[in-house]
């Protein structure tokens, strides 16, 4: 059983940035591809960052170059830095505790209870 809990998010004008942590527990961390997806109102969850043991990262076209996701090992952490912030990030946030399968990330069912962005000015 793997438990992760998201913090982090907050109201951040446009143009702004963010750090959200994920926090996990009751597995061995370090063995996990992690990933970040979002939701907002009304549409469907989307994954927006993942990132393999070796530390290999993927990112959704609509944040490359604004969000970097990293881990911490040996704080049981990812996480998901923020910048340049547009009205359109605006969403719940949720981590993933995925596997690593053949080189990349694939998600299980395994998710945290989800932290709100919101850029708004």
């Amino acid at each position: 059983q793997v438990q992760l809990v998201e913090s982090g998010g907050d109201l951040v004008q446009p143009g702004g940035s963010l750090r959200l942590s994920c926090a996990a527990s009751g597995s061995s961390f370090s063995i996990n591809a992690m990933g970040w997806y979002r939701q907002a109102p009304g549409k469907q969850r989307e994954l927006v960052a993942s990132i393999t043991p070796g530390n290999s990262t993927k990112y959704a076209d609509s944040v490359k170059g604004r969000f970097t996701i990293s881990r911490d090992n040996a704080k049981n952490t990812v996480y998901l830095q923020m910048n340049s912030l547009k009205p359109e990030d605006t969403a719940v946030y949720y981590c993933n505790a995925g596997h690593y399968r053949y080189g990349g990330y694939y998600p299980s069912d395994y998710w945290g209870q989800g932290t709100q962005v919101t850029v708004s000015s």
